[in-house]
C-alpha cells in the first residue's frame, strides 16, 4: 500500500513536471536572425565598409538585446564569418520552428547620394528596382556548390523565374507586412529615411524557403559616405539593433501577448507542402465565438464574374469589436477568421478605382501597411486576377 502510494505520487509529480515544461516551451518566442553574406561572400564593399561584417555585428547586437528578455529564444544562421547557402539559412529557421525570420543586410548603389532604409517581404513584384535588389542578393547562390542542381529552374539573374516555382508566401504575407511595418516605424523613429514610402515586396530566395513570417532589412547604403560611416560605427549599429529588437518585441506583443501568458501560435499547425493545394474541407471548430452579425465574409454573388475589393487593415490573434472607435473612425469594418488569425477589412466595392480611394483613406487614418485584397464569388483571389 505504501509502495503503491509512492509510485502514484511520483507519477503525479512527473505529470506535473511534463505539463509545466510543455507550457513553458509553448510560451517561448523563437526568432531566427540571419546576417547576410559571409566568408568569401563579402556583399557590398565601399570606402572600406564591408557588408558581411556590418550585418553580422548588428545581428549579434540584436540577438544580445533579445536574449536578455524572458521567454525569447534567438537562433542565428551564423555567428561568425562563415558562408551559409541561402536555402540552408531558411532551413535553419525551419528546423528551429521559429516564429519569425529576419534577414539583415546593407544596401549599395553606384549613385553614392542614395540613402535610406528598405524592408522587404516575399512577393512577386514587377517593380524594376525591387527586382534589381532581389537579383543582387540572389546572385549569391552562384557561389554555392552545385547551385544549378540545387536551385533547378531558377535563374538568379532573372528573379521572375521564381514565378514558375511553388510560392507559399501568401500564407504569411499579412504577418510579414506587419513585422516589416514595425521595423520601418522604428527606423523612422531614429530619423531614418524610408525609401519608397513603405514595405516592399521582392522575390528573395532566402525568404522563399522560410516557412514563417519573414522579412529582409536593408539597413542603409554603405556606398553613401555619411550613412556608410554611421552603419560601420558602434553608435549607429547600437541604434539600429535597438530599433530592430523593439520592432520584434512589439510584433510579439501584438500577436502573442506580453510573454507572461500562453501564446497562441498564428502559424499554420502543419508544415506547408510545396505544391498548390486548395483546401476544400470544412473549417475546424474553434472555441472563439463571433456573433454572426460581426463575422462578415464576402457575400457570394449569383454572378460568377462578380469581383469585390476590400482594404485589409491588419491581422491579429486578438478579437476586436467591429466599432469605428477601434479602427481610427473607419466604418464598414468586416472580419475574416482564418487559420486562427482575425483579418480586419475596411470597405467593400466592385469598383477598383473606388477601392484605391478607400485604401488611400485607410492610409491617411494611419494604417500605413494596409493593402487591397480581392474576392470573386466569395473566394479570395489575387489583385492581378481580379483586374483581368
Amino acid at each position: 500500500m505504501h509502495i503503491s502510494y509512492k509510485i502514484k505520487t511520483t507519477f503525479t509529480l512527473l505529470l506535473t513536471i511534463v505539463s509545466f515544461t510543455g507550457y513553458s516551451q509553448s510560451n517561448i518566442f523563437k526568432v531566427t536572425l540571419d546576417a547576410g553574406h559571409g566568408a568569401h561572400d563579402f556583399g557590398a564593399v565601399y570606402n572600406g565598409h564591408v557588408e558581411k561584417n556590418i550585418a553580422l555585428a548588428v545581428v549579434l547586437k540584436v540577438g544580445r538585446i533579445l536574449e536578455a528578455m524572458p521567454k525569447m529564444d534567438v537562433i542565428y544562421t551564423r555567428k561568425t564569418d562563415v558562408f551559409i547557402d541561402l536555402v540552408e539559412r531558411a532551413n535553419i529557421a525551419n528546423r528551429a520552428d521559429a516564429n519569425i525570420f529576419v534577414s539583415i543586410h546593407c544596401n549599395a548603389n553606384r549613385n553614392t547620394a542614395a540613402d535610406g532604409t528598405e524592408t522587404y517581404v516575399m512577393g512577386m513584384t514587377k517593380v524594376a528596382s525591387n527586382l534589381e535588389a532581389a537579383k543582387k542578393e540572389n546572385s549569391v547562390i552562384t557561389l554555392e556548390k552545385d547551385y544549378k542542381q540545387k536551385y533547378e529552374g531558377f535563374d538568379p539573374n532573372s528573379p521572375e523565374t521564381m514565378i514558375g516555382m511553388t510560392l507559399m508566401q501568401e500564407e504569411y504575407l499579412d504577418n510579414s507586412i506587419s513585422l516589416a511595418s514595425k521595423v520601418e516605424d522604428a527606423f523612422e523613429g531614429l530619423g531614418k529615411k524610408i525609401r519608397g514610402g513603405g514595405v516592399k515586396q521582392a522575390p528573395y530566395m532566402v525568404l522563399h524557403k522560410a516557412y514563417m513570417p519573414r522579412i529582409l532589412i536593408e539597413m542603409g547604403f554603405i556606398s553613401n559616405f555619411t550613412e556608410g560611416n554611421l552603419l560601420d560605427s558602434e553608435v549607429g549599429q547600437n541604434d539600429i539593433a535597438r530599433a530592430i529588437a523593439d520592432a520584434i518585441v512589439s510584433y510579439r506583443r501584438d500577436y502573442y501577448g506580453n510573454g507572461e501568458t500562453e501564446m497562441i501560435d498564428v502559424r499554420p499547425s502543419q508544415k506547408i507542402i510545396e505544391k498548390p493545394i486548395r483546401d476544400t474541407s470544412s473549417p475546424s471548430k474553434t472555441k472563439i465565438n463571433f456573433n454572426s452579425s460581426e463575422l462578415k465574409k464576402p457575400t457570394k454573388s449569383n454572378d460568377s464574374s462578380a469581383t469585390l475589393f476590400k482594404v485589409q487593415l491588419s491581422a491579429s490573434v486578438r478579437k476586436v469589436e467591429l466599432a469605428p472607435k477601434n479602427f481610427k473612425g473607419l466604418k464598414n469594418i468586416s472580419v475574416d477568421y482564418d487559420n486562427r488569425v482575425y483579418k480586419y477589412m475596411y470597405g467593400e466595392t466592385s469598383d477598383y478605382d473606388e477601392a484605391k480611394k478607400q485604401l488611400q483613406e485607410a492610409k491617411e487614418k494611419g494604417y500605413d501597411s494596409a493593402f487591397l485584397i480581392a474576392f470573386k464569388n466569395g473566394e479570395k483571389i489575387s489583385i492581378q486576377e481580379a483586374l483581368k
